[in-house]
């Protein structure tokens, strides 16, 4: 996969260097080109931004730099990439759409500062290629980088050859499948007895069936303390009659259209 990032502080992208995400890189696996936005910027301050049109606090992120630059980037491939814009306004980002960007065989990262972006830069390239707007949070950060490298994290991870064991990614919170909208929950290794806190009993016994249930249990269980929000979202269809019980324990009662199978 490839992966291009513009932005005006490209050094905030060290982090790609290590770990999981840099194995991939020196791998092979994932390339990832940053570009400095400023060098599009053709006056002497290398100006990026400028007042906002009606008035109003902070500065928006010019246009002609932007066009620039990545037209730069589109250039220097065949088929146009995925834009991923990182905003507070964008739709939310999601395990469902981190695999779908994993999918992806280029991706251009657009991270602003400021109040953002000049609205007709994506309208522009919107005619072009795919562009989202996408938010990792309720919550409004000093600029996008921080929110790409989230996004990167999380979608390199999922390219085959980046996780020592594929299977890890299959029982991730948030996973399709049967935890889909659940929490992970509670993990355990050795010893089996720390400072006098036990193991689990059964994540010992060696029944794998009991251990999937016991981990769908305390999935449900984690969920509701943590986000409740996330059960509503559910799939009836895919309720059991133990899921119910656990639901009725945590005062969860069932939903119009639950139903056992």
């Amino acid at each position: 996969m490839r992966v291009d990032i513009i932005s005006i502080f490209p050094e905030y992208f060290a982090p790609l260097d290590v770990s999981l995400i840099g194995k991939a890189r020196e791998r092979g696996i994932l390339d990832v080109r940053l570009h400095q936005l400023r060098d599009w910027a053709h006056d002497v301050h290398r100006t990026v931004d400028d007042t906002p049109y009606g008035g109003g606090p902070g500065m928006v992120m010019k246009p002609d730099p932007w066009g620039e630059a990545i037209d730069a980037v589109l250039a220097s491939g065949e088929a146009p990439p995925r834009i991923v814009v990182p905003t507070p306004s964008g739709v939310p980002f999601t395990q469902r759409l981190a695999m779908e960007y994993a999918a992806e065989p280029w991706l251009l990262f657009t991270p602003a500062r400021y109040e953002g972006i000049d609205s007709r830069v994506m309208a522009e390239y919107g005619t072009r290629t795919r562009v989202e707007e996408v938010s990792v949070g309720d919550y409004v950060l000093a600029g996008g980088e921080a929110a790409v490298l989230v996004m990167i994290e999380a979608v390199g991870r999922l390219l085959p050859g980046v996780l020592g064991n594929a299977c890890s990614a299959v029982d991730d919170s948030f996973a399709p499948g049967a935890m889909e909208n659940l929490l992970e929950g509670p993990v355990y290794t050795k010893p089996p007895d720390w400072r006098g806190r036990e193991v689990p009993e059964i994540l010992l016994s060696g029944h794998h069936g009991k251990i999937a249930r016991w981990r769908r249990d305390e999935a449900l269980r984690r969920t509701a303390r943590n986000r409740p929000e996330l059960l509503a979202a559910l799939d009836p269809e895919g309720l059991d009659k133990h899921d119910l019980k656990i639901l009725a324990e945590l005062g969860l009662p069932a939903r119009e259209g639950d139903r056992p199978v």
